[in-house]
This record gives C-alpha cells, sequence and structure tokens, in this order.
C-alpha cells in the first residue's frame, strides 16, 4: 500500500527530461560563441566568402559562406560546424548574402547531414521521410524552420541544394540546448504492429531511429524514444497532425519475444554515475498494454568491458484503475557506466514506450564494483526476482549469535511498528480527504460593502468577522480539495465568472498582496460594444458596489463641456461612448505642470468618455466609482485623467490622448532594426527599444501593486504611446478595436481575456497582483514577437481553457509559450517565472522592475 501511494505521488510530476518547445537557445552562430575554428566548408569562393562569415545578420567579409563556384544539381557542398559538445537541435535559421545590399545568392533549399562521433554521417529525415527542407526566398529574410524530429549531435553540416545551376550563399543560426542524457545510442528489438479486431492498424516501430536494423533489431542510434515527445494516455492517438495511429510510442508483443522480456542497450559519450532511469510507460490495460512488471540493468564501466556481475533490479506496482500513461522512475543507486544493459519484463500482452531519459552525473565517484571478466549469466528461464548471485565474501568474526539474534528482533519490531504508524497515517489522510470533498466549496460568499471616504483615499471594508487560519498553506491550495470538478476544464465554459470578472477572496492573502483594506480594481468600468472592424472590446465589471459614492467625493475640475469640440467618434456600447474631441484653453485651465504634450501651435487633443444620459443607476455608479480610481492615479507610465464633466448629464471624464495608439499596433507595423530596414526606411524597433518599453510597463504596475491595485487586462493593446513613446497603461481602449479576438465570449454574457490570464483567474475567479504578474509575462512575450502572432495562436480557445486544467493539474502536459527568436535567454527565463504555477514563485512587479533595469540599464 505504501508503494501503490509513492507511485501515486511520483505521477503528479511528469516532465521530460527535455521539451523541444522550450529547448530553442540560439548556439552561438550569431553571437561568436561558436569559434571560427569550429566552422568549416567543403569549399569558398573567396577569402572573403569563407564558412566563417556564415552567422546569421553579420555583414563581414562579403556577407556570407559561398561555395566555389556554380552549384549544380548534383553538387554536394556543405557548411560544416562542431559544437564541442552534444547538443538537442530543434531550429535552424538561414539568410542569404545581403552584403549591404549588394547580394543576390541564398539558397532556396537546403538539407541537413548531422555526426555525434564526426565519423558515421547521417542524413537528417522529416517525420514523413523527406530531407529537403525550403530556404530562402531573398537575401536578407531569416528563415526559421524546426526540425521534427529534433537532432542530437555534435557535428552537423548544411548542404544546399538546387534543382538549377545557381550561386548558393548562405548565414546560418541555430537553436536548441545542451543535451544532458549523454545518451549516444540505444539498441532494441523492432518495434512491431498491433492488429487487434475493431481497431485501427496501430503500427508502433521507431520510425525515426537513425541507427542500423539488422534481423529486426535496431543499433547504433537513437530515434523516437529521445525526441522529447510524450504519448498520450491513449496510444493512437498522436501530438502531431497527419501521422499514423500509435505514432509517439514504440512498441512490442509478449509472445512474439519469446522470453517474455525486452532487452535494451544503453550507451553513453562517457563514464557517469547514475542516478534514476525514467521510462515513460502507456497504461492502457483495456487494450492489454501496461507498464512493464520489473526491469533489470547490468552496467560496463567502459565500452570496452565486460559487464559487471551485480544487477540493480526494480519492481513496479501495477495499475488496473488508472489507464494513464505515465513515467516510471528506476533508481540506479549510482552505479558508475559507460553503458547499460537493461531487461524490462512484460506485465501482460504488450508494452510501450514513448521516451527513455536518465539523470548522472559527470564526476564519476569511485565505484564499489570492481568488473569481473565474465558476462553476466543471463538466463532466458530466470525471473528478475530469482536471487542474484554473489561472491563469496571471507569471514570475519562477529558478535555471538544469541546477540545478532535479539538485534534483528529488534529492529524487525522497530520496522513493524514504523509501519503500523505509516499506514495509520495514511488511513487518517484518505479520511480528512474525504471529508474535505464532501465540505461545500466557500468563495466568499459573505456580502462586501465598500465605503469611499471624499476625505481619504482609504477604502474600508465591512465584512463578517473570518475565523483565523492556522495553516500558512498558499491560500489557493485549499481549494484544490473542497472542489474536484474543477480538475475537469471541459466543464469550465458553464463555471467562468459572470460577467467580466468575478470579485476577489478578500479573506484570503497572497504572497504579492494582502487584503488589509479594499482592493480597488484599475479602470474597471462596465462591459460596452465598441463598433469597430471586427465586434466587441471589454470593459472590466467592477469587483465592488458602491453605496456612497456621490459627486462630491470627485477630486479632479470640473471642465466646463462647451470648450470640447468633437473631433471622431472612437467607440460606442449599451451605456456610453468614446470621443475624440479638441479641449479649447485646457492648458490654462489645469495650470502649469498638467500633464499635457507640447502643443507646438496645435490644438489639445483628449479622449473622452461619455456615459449616456439613459444608463442605469448602476452604470452610472460604476462611472463615478472609475473617475474617483483614476483621479487618484499618478504616475508616469498610467493614462492620466484630466478633468470631468458631471455637474449634469451626460457624464463625461477627459483623460489624455494617445497619438501613437496602442503598443500591440505599433509594434505589429514594425520589424526588428537591421542594415535592411535602415536602407529601405522601414519602420524599425531595436531591442533596447523593446527592453525599454518592457521597463516602462513593470514601472507602471509597479506603481499600481503599490496601491493594490489588480490590473486584470493587462496586454500590449492596453498599453498606449505618446508621440516620445512613453507608455501609458490603460484599460478602456481609445484606438478603434481591432482584438475583439482576443476575448472568449461566455454563452453571450462576459468576455475574457483568457490568453492572458492566470491559470487561477479561469478556473477559481482568482484576481491578485500574481494574476497580472502572468498577464505581464504574456505581455512581454508579445512585446519580443513584435505582436506578429496572438498568444497560443496555434490553440483554439477551448483548447486555451484545456490548457489551464493542465497548469492546474501540474503534470507536466501543459503548453508554455516557446521563446521568441528575439529574445534573450536569461529574460525568457524571467518570463516563464511569471508562468509559475505556484503563485508564490512568482516575482513581484518590483522585482521584475530591477531585474528589467538590468537588461535595459538606461532606462
Amino acid at each position: 500500500m505504501l508503494l501503490y501511494l509513492l507511485l501515486t505521488i511520483s505521477l503528479t510530476n511528469v516532465h521530460g527530461q527535455i521539451d523541444p518547445a522550450h529547448c530553442r537557445y540560439p548556439l552561438g552562430m550569431e553571437d561568436g560563441r561558436i569559434k571560427n575554428d569550429d566552422i568549416t566548408a567543403s569549399s569558398q569562393w573567396y577569402e572573403t566568402t569563407g564558412p566563417q562569415y556564415a552567422r546569421l545578420n553579420c555583414e563581414e567579409g562579403d556577407g556570407a559562406w559561398c561555395p566555389a563556384g556554380q552549384l549544380q544539381p548534383a553538387d554536394v557542398q556543405y557548411l560544416q560546424l562542431d559544437l564541442r559538445q552534444l547538443i538537442f537541435l530543434t531550429v535552424v535559421a538561414t539568410q542569404g548574402r545581403y552584403a549591404r545590399n549588394s547580394g543576390n545568392e541564398f539558397a532556396r533549399k537546403y538539407r541537413l547531414e548531422y555526426s555525434r562521433d564526426g565519423h558515421r554521417w547521417i542524413s537528417w529525415r522529416n517525420r514523413f521521410d523527406s530531407e529537403t527542407i525550403m530556404g530562402n526566398i531573398n537575401t536578407y529574410d531569416s528563415v526559421v524552420r524546426d526540425l521534427h524530429p529534433p537532432i542530437i549531435t555534435r557535428f552537423l553540416r548544411l548542404i544546399p541544394v538546387t534543382d538549377a545551376v545557381h550561386t548558393v550563399c548562405m548565414r546560418v543560426e541555430l537553436f536548441g540546448c545542451t543535451w544532458q542524457d549523454g545518451l549516444t545510442a540505444y539498441s532494441s528489438p523492432e518495434g512491431q504492429t498491433m492488429m487487434a479486431p475493431g481497431y485501427p492498424i496501430t503500427p508502433l516501430n521507431d520510425s525515426t531511429y537513425d541507427g542500423a536494423l539488422e534481423r529486426r533489431k535496431l543499433s547504433g542510434g537513437l530515434g523516437q524514444l529521445t525526441d522529447g515527445v510524450i504519448g498520450q494516455d491513449d496510444f493512437v492517438q498522436r501530438r502531431l497532425d497527419r501521422l499514423w495511429p500509435g505514432y509517439d510510442y514504440v512498441g512490442w508483443r509478449n509472445d512474439s519475444l519469446g522470453p517474455g522480456y525486452v532487452e535494451m542497450e544503453f550507451q553513453f559519450d562517457r563514464q557517469r554515475n547514475f542516478t534514476s532511469m525514467k521510462v515513460h510507460s502507456n497504461n492502457m490495460f483495456s487494450r492489454g498494454v501496461k507498464i512493464f512488471a520489473s526491469v533489470s540493468c547490468v552496467f560496463k564501466l567502459h565500452l570496452i568491458s565486460e559487464w559487471e556481475a551485480e544487477r540493480v533490479e526494480f519492481h513496479t506496482v501495477l495499475d488496473d484503475r488508472n489507464p494513464s500513461a505515465r513515467y516510471v522512475t528506476v533508481p540506479l543507486k549510482h552505479r558508475s557506466a559507460t553503458a547499460l544493459c537493461c531487461r524490462f519484463y512484460f506485465a501482460d500482452t504488450w508494452m510501450m514506450f514513448s521516451e527513455i531519459s536518465f539523470q548522472s552525473a559527470t564526476n564519476v565517484l569511485p565505484t564499489q564494483r570492481p568488473p569481473v571478466l565474465t558476462p553476466p549469466s543471463y538466463d532466458i528461464n530466470s525471473k528478475v526476482s530469482q536471487t542474484t548471485q554473489k561472491t563469496a565474501k571471507p569471514f570475519k568474526p562477529g558478535p555471538s549469535e544469541e546477540g545478532s539474534t535479539s538485534i534483528l528482533i529488534g529492529c524487525l519490531v522497530t520496522i513493524i511498528l514504523l509501519l503500523v504508524v505509516i499506514i495509520f497515517l495514511i488511513l487518517w489522510c484518505q479520511y480528512v480527504c474525504k471529508v474535505l470533498e464532501k465540505a461545500p466549496r466557500r468563495i466568499l460568499k459573505e456580502e462586501v460593502t465598500v465605503r469611499l471616504s471624499s476625505s481619504s483615499d482609504t477604502i474600508i471594508l465591512q465584512t463578517p468577522p473570518v475565523p483565523p487560519r492556522l495553516s500558512l498553506d498558499p491560500p489557493y491550495e485549499r481549494i484544490f480539495l473542497l472542489d474536484p470538478q474543477y480538475q475537469d476544464p471541459a466543464a469550465l465554459r458553464n463555471k467562468l465568472p459572470d460577467g467580466g470578472y468575478t470579485e476577489p477572496d478578500v479573506t484570503l492573502c497572497t504572497p504579492h498582496q494582502c487584503f488589509q483594506s479594499s482592493v480597488p480594481h484599475y479602470a474597471e468600468t462596465d462591459i460596452i460594444s465598441l463598433q469597430g472592424v471586427t465586434g466587441s472590446n471589454m470593459y472590466a465589471v467592477p469587483a465592488l458596489t458602491v453605496d456612497s459614492l456621490t459627486r462630491k467625493d470627485i477630486s479632479v475640475a470640473e471642465f466646463p463641456r462647451e470648450r470640447l469640440l468633437f473631433r471622431e467618434k472612437l467607440g460606442e456600447g449599451q451605456f456610453g461612448e468614446v470621443h475624440l474631441c479638441e479641449a479649447e484653453g485646457l492648458a490654462e485651465f489645469l495650470g502649469e505642470g498638467a500633464p499635457l504634450p507640447e502643443q507646438d501651435g496645435r490644438p489639445v487633443l483628449v479622449a473622452v468618455k461619455q456615459l449616456r444620459a439613459d444608463a442605469t443607476s448602476n452604470a452610472r455608479n460604476d462611472f463615478l466609482k472609475e473617475i474617483k480610481i483614476m483621479s487618484r492615479l499618478n504616475n508616469p507610465n498610467i493614462i492620466q485623467l484630466l478633468c470631468v464633466c458631471v455637474s449634469s448629464d451626460p457624464l463625461c471624464m477627459v483623460t489624455e490622448y494617445m497619438e501613437n495608439g496602442d503598443l500591440n499596433m505599433f509594434l505589429s507595423q514594425r520589424e526588428i532594426e537591421s542594415t535592411l530596414t535602415h536602407a529601405n526606411n522601414i519602420p524599425s524597433v531595436s531591442i533596447a527599444d523593446l527592453l525599454h518599453m518592457s521597463v516602462q510597463i513593470s514601472s507602471g504596475m509597479k506603481y499600481l501593486a503599490s496601491l493594490n491595485f489588480v490590473h486584470r487586462d493587462l496586454a500590449t493593446r492596453n498599453c498606449l504611446l505618446d508621440r516620445h513613446l512613453t507608455i501609458k497603461i490603460s484599460d478602456f481602449g481609445m484606438s478603434r478595436n481591432l482584438y475583439s479576438s482576443d476575448y472568449y465570449r461566455i454563452q453571450g454574457r462576459a468576455v475574457l481575456p483568457i490568453r492572458w490570464m492566470a491559470w487561477e483567474s479561469i478556473l477559481l475567479g482568482k484576481f491578485t497582483t500574481a494574476s497580472d504578474v502572468w498577464a505581464f509575462g504574456v505581455t512581454l512575450w508579445e512585446i519580443f514577437t513584435l505582436c506578429k502572432e496572438q498568444p497560443y495562436s496555434l490553440l483554439s480557445d477551448e483548447q486555451v481553457i484545456e490548457n489551464t486544467g493542465e497548469f492546474f493539474r501540474n503534470q507536466g502536459r501543459q503548453i508554455f509559450l516557446s521563446a521568441p527568436p528575439l529574445c534573450p535567454s536569461s529574460l525568457f527565463e524571467l518570463m516563464m517565472r511569471c508562468w509559475s504555477r505556484d503563485i508564490a514563485d512568482r516575482p513581484t512587479f518590483h522585482r521584475l522592475y530591477q531585474a528589467l533595469r538590468t537588461f535595459a540599464p538606461h532606462s
């Protein structure tokens, strides 16, 4: 029972050894970490087009590597890179020879060859058995190609391919990460095909294996068991479209192999000290598939030495209740070796693996097991449970038999007592969990009343007393146990909060903010529909009701309505409109120090939000509350409320108008700064500009967090730019609505920016500063993709919601946003921290601001 509990606990953390979606770091062609001596070629046209000039975005020499002469279709010219260590290669980027607009050569197609030892070269093929990769169509654009499957290699050759006689030049960058496993080859029986009546034919072969296949045995290569793709619970399903059923698994049938086990040999780049082996195995027992029953491994210190006699054996706990695929971790007891040979024993008709990885260290400890000169006595008819024969040891004098018996009995009694205590604790925990599951879910049902004082900025909460909490656990952990159906995000469309957002749980305290008083929400207005290009935009619904706010509470000046000259309608909705207006005499009205741009003789443009005269009383209260909140915000990176018109209907608020519109539109119309953009006057931004923008947004959010304000809708579309490119955070669009697709409509009622929202906001209706940090990470991702695509663009809205459930379950199946090519690796690590599952692990805005300042020291 204890073993079953430990196995169950281990299933909750099923991260693969390497994730191709995250292993996308530049390897150093562009920045010079790959040295010139490690870049060679079959030939070069001139000294100035040698292989050392094949660096992406570099213009030294004549601007690229060019092989000698014109390339014939039958020619094989190559650029060779020595990466100095084993690399998990996932992406290749190529350019032609731009040479400051004087070049005209590029490679339309190319193929790859790779080698892990520098002697045996292997041609890369994609999952559909094609060698050719489409390259460039001009000399300046970078064409980025993902490698499916990825390559584990040290040496790489890029071979241009042409259909006619052409002059070809190339610049390249490689992306990936270090292959920590050190595995260079595995050998196994060939995978087999399942042909069960009533089911599709399911080939379970290792289709990307790059070694040899002789007499139905694979040897000397790597394949699907090291490609980072984890198979699903139903082995017929596959992660990528257009592939055949069962593609993600390699499988064997028990009765076809004879001895009742699958023998696999693993070879490594050097001698290692092995901690464990992780095997991702299918357990769809209804189809006769189970994880292996046991495994027995022997070790070899050197490839030319003999196998050691002593084995490591491990017995699994079979599971006939949960059909989920899972990682099984096999402890390897810190054995030192360069090669392993493991036998996996069948527990049912079929055994299927999708990934195998090893945890080891290269600083090898001296082995305590001297190698023997004879191979291990593996008897085909023997079972793993049989006692391993051990060499005789010389007799040493010891205590008397009576003393030894007493000590043994004492140890056994102690062990039995410990087991009884452990079993009692397990049963007690199960009982407590059942009681908690029956308890009603409690998320702030008390009525919260808020009073906003006109003479103070303090917001006072009046709530029923809350019993003291004795636990210091994160506040969301207790909610997970109380409502198990939250683990099913498929039902989320019926659970998402009504209206814009739900009320925060003011009885709880997060690591980023404690509700010592109320938590106001920045720029929370009614949801209105802007009549724009594609549909409706969203304003957040107020989280707190107002029962005592009147016009005397407004702390900004009343501006004469007749001085507002209408220029253009920006949008309209059920209860209000947004206008672009000229404000006559506004600078004199506000006096010195007013947050207005330099006029240069031009009229002052402002954005005016106007409430309809027939708006409901709730809408009027919300409007007045928004005025009160915004009038108390004063930060250079927050949109400024200038004045109001509330002496008569319709009620109006006047804010700054940002001439450059929103950050999303601004970046999407620009390219990254390069010699090409300068030469052709293409609007561009530099990496330094992007970092400066990030610092400004973090500064504004740090200010809001210091006031315990929760924004709830941070994104580039809600960051506005003035004529000097100063960013100001807003929560209502002052430009035309182009972003209705960024919001998900729930049963025609509310719209939510689910692609920017933290998992706890979607599943539990929890909005805190920590959830704003999550949205800030997505905003950074937008910035460094130049807003060229929507977050999770390959996922539908429903799939995004399903993905939040994976974040909640935290079983390694959640999908993260991939690193933007422009983003420094250390900055992407900062984004990943913003998307931590536990809110305690997310950085505060103060820390984010400090970290970003180190990237952009002049901001």
